[in-house]
């Protein structure tokens, strides 16, 4: 037990440092292209923080454990949109430009109904058990294919109104930016591997279920990392880098973490069920709600503490069913 305590520790050391690194990095190379920060926190540290998810759903499905894979990203999107935006609008209120209400936020809409839809064969009279095939996940990979392009060609910064500019950066080499976001995606990784591995072993000694484990313990470990950059993004003023790691990582998560999955072995709901997949879908129509909410095209302190709220509840359910 002191051991793992220690493991956490160093675990979570190691994540505070490479998210600070990796936010530096990521605004240093979205000043030095002129990309918005959106965009590089939407693509590049969205990728990098959802390897622990890709990882972990990759190998449990090569290991049949097909509810652990599905329940990792189900659980990691959840924690993402109402734990991670919560601590963050806390931090500073996120404000949301016109392109985030029309096409990015809608997209992780988009990506979520898609899962939803694939996994309700038995309610669509597709067959008789819920199922993501292997043509399915060929399909989420082309719409990550898709949606990676059209970020990366839309990805001009360009000043929206009512959006204030980060404050200016000293322009760093290239190999300087390449060695921040490679060190502190090495270190945001492996700092939450090691922090996820000792709060899993401590998880299946008091007896709790796989499944459990997945949506909750292994969903908001693989997490750690998109939890740390946001929320050191946020304090160094940077929230569309924040915003734009949480909807990316959903959307990577989707498409890419269970397409690949998927294609490597079809995937069984198991004990995930149907309202697992609605609270899924609902934070992502949540998100797009809070635009037009108290303050307006802003993610403020009330609705960060409504979404803190509805995460602490939803754990509870999942903790009690």
């Amino acid at each position: 037990m002191l051991l793992d305590i220690v493991i956490l520790i160093v675990g979570l050391a190691l994540i505070l440092y490479g998210a600070n690194f990796l936010t530096d990095g990521s605004a240093a190379l979205a000043q030095r292209f002129n990309i918005s920060e959106f965009v590089i926190g939407l693509t590049i540290v969205a990728i990098g923080t959802s390897m622990p998810e890709f990882v972990v759903s990759t190998l449990s499905a090569f290991q049949g454990n097909s509810d652990v894979a599905i329940g990792n990203v189900i659980g990691s999107n959840i924690f993402n949109t109402l734990a991670i935006l919560g601590i963050t609008s806390l931090l500073t209120p996120v404000a949301l430009t016109k392109t985030n209400i029309k096409w990015d936020i809608p997209m992780g809409i988009f990506a979520s109904f898609v899962l939803l839809i694939m996994t309700s064969d038995v309610f669509l009279g597709d067959g008789t058990i819920d199922m993501i095939g292997r043509g399915e996940g060929i399909l989420l990979l082309f719409c990550f294919a898709g949606f990676m392009a059209y970020s990366f060609l839309t990805a001009k910064n360009i000043p929206e109104a009512g959006i204030p500019e980060n404050t200016p950066i000293k322009k760093k080499n290239g190999w300087v930016i390449c060695a921040m976001i490679i060190g502190g995606l090495a270190g945001l990784i492996f700092g939450g591997n090691i922090f996820l591995d000792s709060a899993i072993s401590i998880a299946r000694a008091a007896g709790i279920k796989d499944a459990t484990i997945a949506i909750t313990l292994m969903a908001g470990g693989t997490s750690l990392p998109e939890l740390a950059a946001s929320t050191v993004s946020a304090i160094k003023g940077r929230s569309q880098l924040a915003l734009g790691n949480v909807v990316g990582s959903n959307i990577s998560n989707i498409f890419l973490v269970l397409g690949a999955s998927a294609t490597i072995s079809p995937l069984t709901l198991g004990d995930i069920t149907t309202g697992d997949m609605l609270v899924m879908v609902g934070c992502s129509i949540l998100l797009l709600i809070t635009a037009y909410t108290f303050k307006q095209k802003k993610i403020d302190r009330i609705e960060g503490v409504i979404f803190l709220l509805m995460f602490l509840a939803y754990m509870a359910w999942v903790v009690n069913r």
